[in-house]
Order: C-alpha cells, then sequence, then structure tokens
C-alpha cells in the first residue's frame, strides 16, 4: 500500500511537471507570436505613412517624410504620424527637423508637434534600442 501511495505522488508530480513546462513553453510562443504580429502591424503603418508622404513628395521616402513634417499644410495629427514613422526608421538624416522642433516643454497638441514623440523619435534616430529594427521598412 505505501508503494502505491508513492506511486501516485510520483505521477501527480510528473503531471504537474509536464502542466508546467506544456504551459511555460505555451505562454512563451504565444508572446513571440504577439510580438511578430505587432512588428509587422508597425511595419505595415510605416510603409503606409511613408507611401502618403511619397506620394505628394516624391523621392527618397526619409525625405519626402521630413518634408511632411515641416508642412503647415497637413494638420498636426497627420504630421506626428510622420514624426513617429521617421522614430521607427531611425535615419539619422530625420535629426536636425526633428531636433528643430524639439522644444523639451510638455505638450500641446494644439499647437506644436507632440514633444514625447519627438523625443522618442530622436533618441531611435541616434541609435537607441528599437525592438522592431529587425524588420525591414
Amino acid at each position: 500500500m505505501e508503494k502505491q501511495i508513492e506511486s501516485k505522488g510520483s505521477s501527480r508530480f510528473v503531471i504537474v511537471k509536464k502542466v508546467l513546462v506544456y504551459g511555460t513553453l505555451s505562454c512563451l510562443a504565444f508572446l513571440l507570436a504577439a510580438f511578430v504580429m505587432i512588428c509587422f502591424s508597425i511595419r505595415s503603418s510605416v510603409k503606409k505613412i511613408s507611401a502618403e508622404a511619397t506620394q505628394q513628395y516624391p523621392g527618397d521616402r526619409i525625405e519626402a517624410l521630413i518634408t511632411y513634417v515641416k508642412s503647415e499644410n497637413h494638420s498636426l495629427r497627420q504630421r506626428n504620424r510622420a514624426v513617429w514613422a521617421l522614430g521607427q526608421i531611425g535615419d539619422e538624416r530625420a535629426l536636425p527637423v526633428l531636433e528643430k522642433s524639439y522644444t523639451g516643454g510638455p505638450c500641446d497638441h494644439d499647437n506644436l508637434l507632440c514633444q514625447g514623440e519627438l523625443q522618442k523619435a530622436i533618441k531611435l534616430c541616434k541609435g537607441s534600442f528599437n525592438a522592431t529594427a529587425w524588420l525591414p521598412r
């Protein structure tokens, strides 16, 4: 009878161990899949904003996005999207226009480009860690 109790205890341990291992692997696989989906969503958004900018300002997409950011013909919301895209791309050529627009003050979304978005874009263009940089844009 003692062996039966010991056998039940060890089989429960094996089951719990399997549940923990497979549960952990499942969670990791889910997180990896979610990360990849988010990265592709970001890539898609950058391509869409870049296409919009190059349609209006033909040529190099970085230069088109820079011109888009500087243009008073676009809403601040549209220009902020272009700032975000420049940050995601991380090209150093965008630094002069981003730094010129960055005041370091609080955001005033009714009158100025988003200071928080400018700050993030500047950091990314200066080589800060970008988790989605592995994807071609």
